[in-house]
């Protein structure tokens, strides 16, 4: 049975939030070769969530949850490169759906949004460039 942890940051260990914080990194920067300031500000405010799944190294599967006034937003969704194809993300995400009443968005990348199709989100506009220089598309989870 997968372990899933779902934390404000103020809840949080100091080393958790760096291994957090790296695995964004070595993703979403390094990997995908995207200059962008992860650290938004977001990371810290006391409704935000952030659930995760340990491998015997730390973290291995990772997403965090933004409340805003219409719902919830999803975003930093990554998983280490060598725990891929495992369906963590998958149980992350559905950990989301099950966890949470209030409506469900997220950015996706544009050349993930069949796959958070086949978990139930719709795309809801146009591709964007969400800052990062990889194409987007807005998705709502559909209950």
């Amino acid at each position: 049975m997968t372990i899933i942890f779902d934390h404000t940051f103020s809840e949080i260990e100091p080393e958790i939030i760096y291994d957090l914080l790296r695995l964004r990194s070595e993703i979403f920067v390094v990997e995908q070769s995207s200059l962008y300031l992860d650290l938004d500000g977001c990371d810290t405010n006391p409704l935000t969530r952030h659930i995760w799944i340990n491998g015997p190294n730390g973290p291995i599967s990772y997403l965090r949850v933004l409340s805003e006034p219409e719902g919830v937003r999803i975003g930093r969704v990554a998983t280490r490169k060598e725990s891929r194809g495992q369906g963590l993300a998958t149980e992350l995400l559905r950990y989301v759906v099950d966890s949470t009443k209030r409506k469900l968005t997220l950015h996706a990348q544009a050349h993930l949004a069949d796959w958070y199709t086949s978990l139930g989100y719709v795309v809801t506009g146009e591709e964007f460039d969400d800052g990062d220089g990889i194409p987007h598309v807005p998705m709502t989870f559909v209950r």
